[in-house]
């Protein structure tokens, strides 16, 4: 379902939008933003940015939201749905001098009611740790500049730790910090510990403990984000370079890698089962990697401008049996705390464990339905599914039809789809489907367990033994199959933590030379300002994939050269892999949108103008207009 309405109405701020679940609708008293809710002038200032917590308590109102606007930092209660935003009485604010926050994480391990652990990072390098609760500055890293002196792109607790975390700087850069130890008056002397293709670690040389703890190398250029794992064994990095690159964090182990279609990759988060990465960049797309195959599965276009944000919706994510029709029996709550509150390494309740032993003991068919979100600097929102058609062409759909379906049944199309949207017909997707099909390839046993995808709902228009012809649904193009591409089982890189580089202080023999890669400044810092919708990759089709192949290999200098990395397993051509359609499309702010997350009862959205927008899910809307306090703070915007 794309954009309701057509024309001019499509300039419109949508206050709600409708999927198969129900109608999702903007809170506007539920909004977060400076106190005077003034719109920032953000030119030239870093993205908001926006972090919650839950510290437990028992009034159960434990939520708290941490967001950056300029050279503010703010922390607030997070009513959500439930009760008007009071933006008068922060619990804490901050304005720095001479620096910005860009980012920040709280450690969900050590928060309670008194006391919470955030780590903010700074657009001159520096980290800070502080308690906004008890209002109190903990410690500062790199206070001196002598580790990096670039702009802080993202920082994270390692999942399961109270005291160690992870800093990527715009230099390409990511050191790993234990809060316990201090970062030295000196610069530190590095010396090589592992190195592979891309990537390279160092351990910080030390006659007594002292940060950084490791360096990490990674790429060319900016280091824009990364993301852990779901049980925290992995890291995925996406870079300026067009590289997402996924490592073994214990072992610094390079499990796989993949290539934008051009630009640099600016966003990356995890399944909630931990089998799929989604990255966003400058090529407007949005791009689905099996985590077991190492490959590209679905390309997702929609977006007219740069993708700043990914994210998965562990609520809408489900897992059923195809016979009989059964709801994924773990709960939501466990989702919320695998995914936006990590906790541990060791789940063994978790819902990550529970689709593995799913899909891993039961031979009988199961279905799962991935539903993840993105944002973009085109001002919209866009959320997309993703089915068993996508996932295995190769098999034979379950006698369940896909969510997708079920969507487009009961909700009418709006002006933006590019594809007719029927759930009858098959000779609408048929005759336009692709006829460039490689050689079939099934998954070995054990990486297409837990990915078969569908509904709950009626029977599937395809018999069970034939072979899946492209689905008449909306949210994806026809498409052939990939090439086919060497499986790696995702424990085939983990290590012991006794071989961890982590845990273990020893130096790594055979030192060699190590060429420093090149560390320059972002060039999205540089040309973000300028970027206008002309300059975006517009609605793609197989047709233009050689003039995009044409301006890739000419505007990109990497060392890994698009032209020769389009077409391979790195990067498919468009014509090589289904292209999803999203199944919302719609314009939601005035100003280029930095933050998604999805929470149990709504969504949130901010954008750079520095408001904090709450999306109630459907059914779960708990503040009516009459319920508005008459206090309440007016002038919102949206």
């Amino acid at each position: 379902m794309a954009a309701e309405g057509g024309g001019k109405e499509m300039n419109e701020i949508k206050t709600q939008f409708t999927t198969r679940e129900g109608v999702y609708k903007l809170l506007t008293h539920s909004e977060y933003s400076r106190p005077n809710r003034v719109p920032f002038n953000s030119q030239g200032s870093n993205p908001v940015k926006v972090s919650f917590v839950n510290v437990n308590d028992q009034s159960g109102n434990g939520d708290r939201i941490c967001f950056n606007v300029g050279r503010e930092l703010y922390f607030y209660i997070y009513k959500g749905v439930r009760k008007a935003a009071d933006l008068s009485k922060p619990i804490d604010k901050r304005i720095y001098k001479g620096t910005q926050p860009t980012c920040h994480d709280f450690n969900p391990l050590t928060a309670t009611a008194e006391s919470v652990s955030l780590l903010v990072g700074f657009s001159a390098g520096q980290v800070q740790l502080i308690d906004p609760i008890k209002k109190e500055t903990s410690k500062l890293f790199n206070e001196e500049r002598l580790i990096d002196k670039s702009r802080v792109t993202c920082v994270r607790w390692v999942p399961g730790s109270e005291s160690l975390f992870l800093v990527a700087h715009s230099s390409g850069s990511l050191y790993l910090y234990n809060v316990e130890h201090t970062c030295g008056t000196t610069p530190p002397h590095y010396q090589l510990l592992k190195q592979g293709d891309g990537y390279a670690v160092h351990t910080c040389k030390s006659k007594s403990a002292r940060n950084p703890l490791l360096r990490w190398t990674v790429g060319e250029g900016a280091l824009n984000e990364f993301a852990f794992s779901p049980d925290g064994k992995f890291l995925a990095c996406a870079s300026q370079d067009g590289f997402l690159r996924v490592f073994g964090f214990d072992a610094a182990e390079l499990h796989g890698t993949m290539k934008s279609y051009f630009g640099g990759l600016l966003c990356v988060c995890w399944s909630p089962d931990g089998r799929y990465i989604v990255a966003g960049g400058e090529d407007d797309l949005v791009t689905v990697w099996s985590f077991s195959d190492c490959r590209v599965i679905a390309r997702g276009h929609g977006h007219k401008s740069w993708v700043s944000v990914v994210a998965f919706d562990h609520c809408t994510t489900s897992v059923e049996d195809s016979d009989p029709p059964a709801e994924f029996s773990g709960s939501d709550e466990e989702f919320h705390e695998q995914i936006h509150f990590a906790g541990g390494r060791d789940r063994a309740n978790s819902s990550q464990s529970h689709l593995s032993k799913r899909n891993s003991t039961d031979g009988r068919p199961v279905s799962v339905t991935y539903r993840f979100g993105s944002v973009g600097q085109d001002t919209q929102l866009c959320l997309w599914d993703l089915t068993e058609d996508i996932l295995f062409p190769h098999l034979p759909l379950s006698r369940t039809r896909t969510h997708t379906n079920v969507m487009s049944a009961t909700s009418p199309p709006a002006t933006g789809a590019t594809s007719t949207t029927t759930t009858t017909s098959t000779a609408t997707a048929t005759t336009t489907t692709a006829t460039t099909a490689t050689t079939a390839t099934t998954n070995p046993p054990g990486t297409n367990g837990n990915n078969t995808m569908s509904s709950s709902s009626g029977n599937s228009g395809a018999p069970a033994n034939s072979l899946p012809a492209p689905l008449p649904r909306s949210n994806s193009l026809p498409h052939s199959s990939g090439p086919a591409g060497g499986s790696t089982t995702p424990n085939s890189h983990m290590s012991s933590k006794g071989s961890s580089i982590i845990d273990s202080a020893f130096i790594a023999t055979g030192v060699s030379k190590f060429a420093t890669l090149s560390l320059h400044e972002t060039r999205k810092e540089r040309h973000e300002k300028d970027h206008k919708r002309n300059h975006s990759m517009g609605h793609i089709s197989s047709k233009s994939s050689d003039k995009l192949n044409q301006l890739s290999s000419a505007a990109r200098t990497a060392k890994a050269d698009a032209a020769k990395t389009l077409g391979t397993l790195l990067c498919p051509r468009m014509e090589e892999v289904p292209l999803l359609e999203p199944l919302v499309c719609k314009k939601i702010a005035h100003e280029r949108l930095t933050v998604l997350i999805f929470l149990e009862d709504c969504l949130v959205t901010a954008c750079q103008e520095g408001f904090i927008c709450t999306w109630a899910r459907p059914g779960k809307v708990g503040l009516l207009p009459s319920q508005n306090p008459a206090n309440s703070p007016s002038g919102t915007v949206v």
